[in-house]
């Protein structure tokens, strides 16, 4: 027999996260506006978001709600227990000094990419892209140099869940035509992405594989088509990506 109180507390933590999530992607949002976004009562909601706010999980400003810092500690906290990003961030913060543009490091957590770093360079364009942001890895650079090294049912296991949604016109949505791209990624020990995710942006990435051969998580550089091009883009960044995540394997190796 089903616990009641147990699935009553299930479904209340899960609410909780859905109203973080919700306001997360509003970025702000009445209490009026949050209520029509769940099957839940104007006081109910306004009990989740007033426990939330107690605890700095939500602050609200002008009778608006917004996701409160109390969530970057917790995040800060994750980040700094993740190995990789110790070892990897001084060779990341390298590579945006060296080349000018934006270099990031990403780890894949439950079939998702988590940007785990990101640093500018001098001359680096900004995007809609930031640390601890969570997105798909079938159409950036860094996640098809992840998937590229993940076995076959692992990466069906991750298509299957989180589907292979376009963002561009350049974005591979058919299946066996990424498995030909991952293929040719593991076989090139580098990815390519050509506005697959952001238009007008390209992105050289590389895998970070330990001595076991399990990827760790993979490191890249973007910026603007304009400056990604020719030579640059298919010879200079790619070298120096392959020799950053050499430093990072070894330091993973015989840290």
């Amino acid at each position: 027999m089903v616990d009641q109180q147990n699935s009553n507390a299930v479904k209340t933590a899960q609410t909780t996260f859905d109203i973080l999530e919700e306001l997360k992607d509003r970025n702000e949002a009445t209490l009026a506006e949050l209520t029509q976004s769940f099957d839940l009562s104007k006081s109910s909601i306004h009990n989740y978001l007033t426990t939330l706010e107690a605890d700095g999980y939500v602050v609200k400003e002008d009778g608006r709600y917004k996701v409160g810092l109390r969530l970057l500690d917790l995040g800060g906290h994750a980040r700094h227990h993740e190995r990789i990003y110790d070892i990897a961030k001084d060779e990341v913060a390298a590579l945006a000094e060296e080349t000018g543009e934006l270099a990031n490091l990403m780890v894949e957590q439950k079939g998702k990419g988590v940007y785990l770093y990101r640093t500018h360079g001098a001359d680096a364009v900004k995007t809609d892209s930031y640390t601890g942001q969570r997105v798909y890895l079938h159409n950036t650079g860094l996640g098809n140099a992840i998937l590229a090294h993940l076995p076959r049912e692992r990466v069906n296991e991750i298509l299957d869940t989180h589907g292979m949604p376009a963002t561009t016109e350049n974005t591979i949505t058919d299946r066996e035509e990424l498995f030909s791209h991952l293929e040719q990624v593991r076989e090139a020990g580098i990815a390519f992405d050509d506005e697959a995710r952001v238009e007008g942006l390209r992105c050289v990435a590389v895998p970070i594989v330990n001595n076991n051969n399990t990827v760790e998580g993979a490191i890249s550089v973007s910026g603007p088509t304009s400056r990604f091009q020719d030579e640059r883009f298919r010879e200079e960044l790619p070298a120096k990506l392959k020799s950053a995540a050499n430093v990072i394997e070894l330091n993973i190796t015989y840290t």
